[in-house]
């Protein structure tokens, strides 16, 4: 069937005096088309679908003789579900399929239009929030997905518009905190869709059946009230139902940015000119104006951001460690099996868990974990054993990277029957300089081929001039103390000097079994103890492997 306006066309080319072939060929018909539509009346409409259904065109379905039946049923009970109706008509003898069927229930069953309320929230009332993301094309060709959390109050229209790496949940309550502080206070109501990370469960009336944790816990210290709404409904949000539309169309869609520099800058920009200069087409005001009015309504902000912490449960596992997001954080041994709670602040981590309070830096690099110096003392005195001390040692030597690694690897195959005993001084200076120091010392000695304990102490000692006290020390005095390898910076007294025990050039003099003690480092019958002053009179290379 050709559409209307195309019938209307030839109507008006023979009513100008064209011959049925000229009108053809002038409308691009064919001539029996333009002969048909010749003895039709005048077309008074353009709905093509509509005359094709006044026509009947085509061969009808086969629930189409099920018709005044269907529309029986849906006058009685207007909520009966499809399959009950299909149920009750191949009773009657319907044969067809459902889509036919389902598709005339569709046409049949009477629909109920709801009128669409737009409300204005009054001052200090109504906030709503919602996350957006939207493609960005930089002038240099390149190509990113942005995306964004919008607040905006709805009385005096201030917006807030910061961009934001994803749409997890602690993003979500960290933004919403940073926008209430930059309005000012907080609202009485915050009017959120349903995303997940508000809303996990809900009934069939829309009723939330189970909120997410963490964002139930930040509505609660803020004491703000929460409203969801069906996704795609505004008759639900009042007058600023499209909040993430209007800023796509209003700020994204009308710039071009050179970088993500020059996308913060003007996003700055635009948010200052939509609140203080522009007038909002909504309300004929300037946000700010109407901002300075409803301000006195807004409650105080109860937690600023930077003491935003969300209340994670958890449990010490067996290793005395808390993961959160694969971050181990390190407890005392003590913990293992407790049940506590850790505050996840921006920067930091505390765990509290019975009667231990932790504080930990917080990680953000994937598998990137924080141990303590004292939490290492207290798990190598926890183990029982003196490998099983020794091979604790090594994992939280591990623990500080790659670094560590290839060095461990190396010390483990050039030293086979003493690395135990590196392992013992290497984890000494790790509690004394610290983990960074201990990194770069490491690599130093995989890049020298510098293996052992001697070698890193040296290093240390070169590169920092005072180092850290290790935990129970707490003279302060390093000059009463000596210096030796292995303890560097005095970190132990006179009394408890401990030789290296290093197989000395004598030692090829001896007889072998001398020899062979002397390689494994003990210390030779009726020889003085010795300390070694300066790291740099270790021998250039040793039985056991040393440097190469």
């Amino acid at each position: 069937m050709i559409d209307m306006l195309k019938r209307h066309e030839i109507q008006v080319l023979r009513r100008a005096g064209h011959s049925q072939i000229e009108v053809a060929t002038l409308a691009g018909v064919a001539r029996r088309t333009v002969q048909r539509v010749d003895i039709e009346a005048a077309v008074t409409h353009i709905d093509t679908a509509q005359e094709r259904e006044a026509r009947e065109i085509g061969r009808p379905a086969k629930a189409e003789p099920f018709r005044s039946a269907i529309t029986e049923i849906v006058a009685q009970e207007p909520n009966l579900l499809a399959v009950e109706i299909l149920r009750r008509v191949k009773l009657k003898g319907y044969t067809g399929g459902k889509t036919a069927l389902y598709t005339l229930v569709s046409a049949l069953r009477p629909k109920t239009v709801r009128p669409l309320v737009r409300f204005e929230g009054l001052a200090g009332e109504f906030s709503q929030h919602d996350f957006g993301h939207v493609d960005v094309g930089f002038l240099n060709g390149t190509e990113k997905r942005v995306h964004f959390f919008a607040s905006r109050l709805k009385y005096s229209r201030w917006v807030e518009v910061s961009l934001v790496p994803n749409e997890r949940a602690e993003t979500l309550v960290r933004i919403f905190v940073d926008h209430f502080a930059a309005i000012g206070g907080v609202p009485l109501l915050a009017v959120f869709d349903r995303p997940k990370t508000v809303a996990l469960k809900w009934a069939r009336d829309g009723r939330v059946t189970e909120w997410n944790p963490l964002f139930a816990g930040v509505a609660l210290d803020l004491s703000v009230g929460i409203e969801v709404c069906w996704p795609a409904s505004p008759w639900q949000k009042g007058s600023v139902e499209n909040l993430v539309g209007w800023v796509k169309g209003s700020f994204f869609k009308q710039r071009r940015f050179v970088d993500d520099e020059d996308l913060l800058a003007q996003l700055a920009e635009w948010r200052t000119e939509v609140n203080t200069q522009r007038p909002c087409r909504a309300t004929k005001a300037i946000p700010a104006v109407r901002l300075a009015e409803e301000r006195p309504r807004l409650r105080p902000l109860k937690v600023v951001p930077a003491e935003l912490a969300l209340r994670i449960p958890v449990i010490v596992g067996p290793t005395a460690e808390v993961i959160h997001d694969t971050h181990p954080y390190s407890m005392p041994p003590d913990a293992i099996g407790i049940a506590g709670t850790l505050f996840l602040y921006r920067e930091r981590v505390r765990i509290v868990a019975g009667r231990f309070d932790v504080m930990h830096e917080r990680k953000f690099v994937p598998g990137a974990g924080s141990t303590l110096p004292e939490h290492r003392a207290q798990h190598v005195a926890a183990v029982s054993g003196k490998r099983a001390k020794r091979y604790l040692q090594r994992e939280h030597l591990l623990k500080l990277g790659p670094e560590a690694l290839a060095y461990l690897t190396e010390l483990t195959h050039r030293r086979p029957q003493v690395w135990l005993r590196d392992i013992d001084r290497l984890h000494t200076l790790l509690a004394t300089y610290g983990d960074d120091a201990m990194r770069a010392a490491l690599a130093h000695g995989v890049a020298e081929h510098a293996i052992g304990a001697e070698y890193i102490a040296h290093f240390l000692a070169d590169a920092v001039t005072t180092p850290r006290l290790i935990e129970g020390d707490s003279t302060g005095q390093p000059d009463a103390r000596s210096s030796f390898v292995g303890h560097p910076g005095g970190s132990i007294s006179g009394s408890e000097q401990l030789s290296l025990d290093l197989p000395s050039a004598n030692a090829i003099a001896a007889p072998r079994g001398a020899r062979v003690q002397a390689a494994a480092g003990a210390r030779r019958a009726g020889a003085k103890r010795r300390a070694w002053t300066r790291a740099s009179t270790a021998l250039p290379f040793d039985a056991d492997g040393g440097r190469s």
